[in-house]
């Protein structure tokens, strides 16, 4: 798997570096940071202009690119109690927003649903490297998941224009978010425990769903944690 940009590179470089199988450059460096990619200890490859474009399907590289070997990190059930589940949502740059968010703010597990061909070098570079600290699991049926949960103890949580406030007195959650333009569907609805209302201070439509997730996994944070 290739990734590619300076930041990402060195973040992975000084705190993945067991997952690098090779540095590849396509800049010229000074002696002073050439040197310390020496000291990580991993092969350094140059490559021209054209194949760099190529590497990184013409997006922008700034130069840097590591091929690494990345298995996501999972746990168990039993070892969570708040977990995040996003179902059918799309965009690689939410996915990866949600992510970064979730790791931060101590989410124990990631749930992905309902993609059939998940990037994981795109979901790297949009959560700036979280994805490879985030214990993620990659399912394919939502409602499955929903039952495996509620089996292993967890309340099911969503957002609802017409939802509660506030929540109390629940140890395990599972918050699912929904797809980027159709939000939850009926079918998960119907299997909620809860549901979560963001009040608007203003009138508008929505909120992208990575801003609401990130409304929510606080929310839960202050209420129950």
């Amino acid at each position: 798997m290739i990734v590619y940009g300076k930041r990402i590179f060195y973040y992975i470089l000084e705190k993945h570096l067991e997952i690098v199988n090779r540095i590849v450059l396509s800049k010229n460096l000074d002696k002073k940071e050439f040197s310390k990619l020496l000291k990580f200890g991993k092969k350094i490859d140059k490559v021209d202009n054209k194949k760099a474009q190529a590497l990184s399907k013409n997006s922008n590289h700034q130069g840097y690119f590591l091929d690494i070997e990345f298995t996501p990190q999972e746990i168990t059930y039993k070892d969570a109690n708040f977990i995040l589940v996003m179902d059918s949502i799309t965009d690689v740059g939410n996915i990866g927003a949600i992510i970064r968010t979730a790791y931060s703010l101590g989410v124990d597990l990631v749930i992905i649903t309902g993609i059939k061909d998940l990037k994981f070098d795109a979901i790297i570079r949009s959560s700036a490297g979280a994805a490879i600290d985030m214990p993620i699991k990659v399912a394919d049926s939502i409602l499955d998941e929903i039952n495996n949960l509620k089996t292993g103890g967890f309340k099911i949580i969503g957002a609802d224009m017409n939802g509660e406030s506030s929540l109390s007195n629940i140890e395990k959650v599972a918050l699912i978010m929904g797809n980027e333009g159709e939000g939850l569907s009926n079918r998960v609805k119907s299997k909620l425990d809860y549901s979560l209302s963001i009040d608007m201070k203003r009138s508008f439509d929505s909120l992208n769903v990575s801003v609401a997730a990130g409304i929510l996994i606080d929310r839960i944070n202050n209420d129950l944690y």
